[in-house]
């Protein structure tokens, strides 16, 4: 595994020093209000240990896509509120995130207060990693923690130039993702089973190229199921599928033989003649029985069953999208299906599960199992390219 230093190889000592701390307060607002935060509340276990340990804690993030402007509706500031309520501290505002101006906010904290940085990206620096923004924001602090994964793979000035200018150490969150994607694919207990959903096999060809050498079962669900049904001559009638990529599916099959995977795909599906809530024409059929005027548009019952006896059958589990077009009913079924199964073998400890990406979150979440897991990232890229084997900058910069 990755050795990297963590908040417990911090001095005993913080009192008065400054810990410049990465996390992602890039959340997603409605008007004036942050729709979700998540990401908000997973940031509080590090920040408040810190800030309980006497130190002034300054927050770093990008927030939207400024590229080097300074705008208002982009401003880390709109973040102090919802930050001071989840943490129930006094978080206050710094106006820039290096300079003059950062520095006079910096030199009047306290140990124990905790101050937002504005917004990263306000500096066109950040994200082509400029030297001199990541030594100006490295003269705000003594201690540099990493608490986001979610932007680790992004060679950026605050998310790798800064972690080579000062001691730099994994937040709790960061060490939990870190410690969970080791479970699941660095070190995992075998046999380990991968569930990779969606709806184009081209945003996921890494994905599948990786896992094939790393899993002993891949179950492909979603829109991507219907390209390796095709590349198997498989009529899928007008569901929708990448036929130019019927290739790199049957590349995929090979590679899986020959390195022992076992790759799933649905013998029984549910077609409907319009995407729609409830069509009056959806049926279940057999994969090989789906008319020219039906599209596939989830698993069907029969396969979710084998594949949950599959899942029964591992002791390692990795999810990353959905099976079917789970938003719309009832084409949620197989994706909430399984995912009950994989929680309850979880809960049983027999099954270690880590699933991460935004539709993957939002699929657990309508299951109701997202907390039955053993871990759901939120990270969305950054989880994405981990699955395909891919070096996160962030976490190699944080390496011991």
């Amino acid at each position: 595994m990755t050795q990297f230093k963590t908040l417990d190889d911090l001095p005993d000592d913080l009192a008065g020093k400054r810990v410049l701390v990465r996390v992602d307060l890039n959340v997603p607002m409605d008007g004036a209000s942050v729709a979700d935060d998540t990401r908000l509340r997973a940031l509080l276990p590090t920040v408040l240990e810190l800030a309980d340990r006497d130190a002034i804690v300054l927050l770093l993030s990008h927030f939207g896509r400024p590229r080097g402007q300074n705008r208002p509706d982009m401003s880390t500031a709109q973040l102090v509120r919802p930050l001071t309520l989840l943490s129930g501290r006094s978080v206050r505002f710094i106006e820039d995130c290096q300079g003059p101006e950062a520095e006079r906010g910096v030199m009047t904290m306290l140990p124990g207060n905790i101050g937002i940085l504005e917004n990263t990206r306000f500096h066109l620096g950040e994200e082509i990693n400029d030297p001199a923004l990541a030594q100006a924001m490295a003269a705000l602090g003594d201690f540099y923690v990493n608490d986001a994964f979610s932007a680790a793979h992004r060679a950026h000035a605050s998310t790798e130039g800064l972690a080579h200018l000062l001691p730099s150490f994994a937040g709790r969150a960061m060490e939990a993702e870190l410690k969970a994607l080791e479970k699941a694919l660095g070190n995992p207990e075998r046999p380990v089973a991968a569930v990779v959903g969606g709806a184009k096999v081209s945003s996921k060809l890494a994905v599948l190229g990786h896992l094939v050498s790393k899993v002993d079962h891949l179950i492909i669900g979603g829109g991507m199921a219907n390209t390796f049904l095709a590349a198997r001559g498989v009529a899928i009638g007008k569901s929708l599928a990448e036929h130019d990529l019927t290739g790199e599916a049957e590349g995929i099959f090979a590679r899986a033989e020959a390195a022992g995977c076992t790759i799933h795909l649905p013998y029984d599906v549910v077609v409907a003649k319009e995407f729609a809530a409830n069509p009056p024409s959806v049926r279940t059929c057999n994969v090989h029985e789906v008319a020219a005027d039906e599209m596939i548009l989830d698993v069907g019952p029969a396969a979710v069953e084998a594949l949950a006896d599959v899942l029964k059958n591992c002791r390692t589990l990795v999810w990353n999208g959905p099976l079917g077009a789970f938003e719309t009913p009832p084409f949620d079924a197989a994706t909430v299906a399984l995912a009950k199964t994989a929680a309850a073998l979880t809960k049983d400890g027999s099954l270690v599960s880590v699933a991460g990406g935004g539709d993957t979150v939002a699929a657990l979440n309508h299951a109701g199992v997202a907390d039955d897991f053993t871990f759901v990232s939120t990270a969305g890229g950054a989880f994405l390219e981990w699955m395909e084997g891919r070096v996160l900058p962030g976490v190699a910069a944080l390496q011991a």
